[in-house]
């Protein structure tokens, strides 16, 4: 499995290439897009990022097939994040 970090950062790539769903992430997690921008590096915005996933399994699912992950491993990233 990748780090926690870089699986976030793989699936926002995956989630922005979709305006509803980033915009679908930007109204749950109350970022907006200059906030992300400048928060990419912290651990609080890998794990909303993996929670969004985790909450919505149509994207959780669709995330691991784009990225060719097991569904399970953007779940234990989002445990070893929240650790």
């Amino acid at each position: 499995m990748k780090d926690g970090a870089t699986l976030a950062l793989a699936a926002l790539g995956w989630i922005l290439a979709d305006e509803s769903r980033a915009q679908r992430l930007l109204d749950l997690t109350g970022l907006t897009p200059d906030g992300l921008r400048a928060a990419l590096d912290k651990p609080a915005t890998h794990r909303a990022i993996l929670d969004f996933l985790a909450a919505h399994e149509p994207d959780l699912i669709g995330a691991a097939d784009a990225l060719d992950v097991p569904p399970e491993d953007f779940i234990a990233a989002r445990r070893e994040l929240a650790r």
